[in-house]
């Protein structure tokens, strides 16, 4: 399987990935594996998988990362945290992963378990994502090593400027890629984009892009993920709430656009959250290639 640094250097077009979650039920597993077949036809360049809080599914993030490339030979990211662990068994899951044919890693510090509120190191353990990566490296265990970046800054961070500064930390410590958290406003995107090639750093640099499919969706991303939204894009999907075909049809041109327009901006790709349905990734994907597979 392809290293994600080797596909975005080769890539002769925008490179197309989603990303999914370990499911919590057999149902959910069924569903998942019927999404990924589905979305396999669009030919992605690659696919991640996510944990859960606190670290809560690094087992079968690894076997779906693994069951993806053996059915569908799609290059497949294992995301990994340092929740919850100290460095024996940071490194003993590592090599595990390593073991069984993983070589992209989305190394990220995690969120904390439901109910304990803010992150805490674990003793012995890591802080944060930087130190998670620098270890790695030192390890010499020879994974592509993606990081997450925030374009509206991360929560902890006290400005946007000096949350760009430790990401720049977090690339020298050996990040080959960044994926963006989720954002809606493309000149935000954008003015993010600028701080980082400012300061020096030159990796890839994704935006990670959500569907709205809910008008209940909207305030949701605002709390966790502290996202603006457009006025108008606001107003638009207010009018069609309760009409679940115009509703779908507006949200699917904006997010169209809102792709088209990033692409032209000059990003290398986009990476699509896909909940675990394919439906509306499917179509965005479909509509920006075209709709010719």
């Amino acid at each position: 399987m392809k290293r994600i640094s080797e596909i975005y250097g080769s890539a002769k077009g925008p490179v197309y990935s989603f990303e999914f979650f370990p499911p919590k039920t057999p149902e959910g597993d069924t569903k998942l594996m019927e999404t990924v077949q589905e979305l396999s036809s669009l030919h992605p360049d690659f696919v991640s998988v996510t944990y859960g809080a606190g670290g809560s599914t690094q087992e079968k993030t690894a076997e779906i990362v693994s069951l993806i490339g053996k059915n569908h030979s799609i290059p497949a990211v294992s995301h990994f945290t340092c929740v919850g662990a100290d460095q024996s068994k940071i490194l003993e899951s590592l090599k595990r992963i390593r073991s069984e044919g993983i070589q992209n890693l989305m190394a990220l510090r995690g969120d904390p378990p439901r109910g304990q509120g803010e992150f805490k190191k674990t003793p012995g353990g890591f802080a944060n994502a930087t130190e998670l990566i620098s270890f790695i490296r030192s390890e010499n265990l020879d994974f592509c090593i993606g990081g997450g970046c925030y374009p509206e800054k991360h929560p902890d961070a006290k400005t946007l400027e000096d949350d760009v500064r430790h990401l720049k930390l977090k690339v020298e410590a050996g990040t080959d890629f960044l994926v963006s958290q989720l954002f809606f406003v493309n000149s935000t995107f954008e003015k993010f984009l600028n701080l980082v090639r400012k300061v020096g750093i030159g990796v890839p640099v994704i935006p990670g892009i959500m569907p709205i499919t809910s008008f209940s969706q909207i305030e949701r991303f605002r709390s966790i993920a502290g996202c603006e939204f457009p006025s108008s894009l606001i107003r638009d999907l207010q009018e069609v709430e309760h009409r679940p075909e115009e509703f779908y049809r507006r949200s699917l041109n904006f997010t169209v656009n809102q792709c088209r327009e990033l692409l032209d901006m000059g990003a290398p790709g986009i990476h699509l959250f896909t909940l675990n349905q394919s439906h509306a990734s499917y179509d965005i994907v479909r509509e920006l290639k075209g709709g010719s597979l």
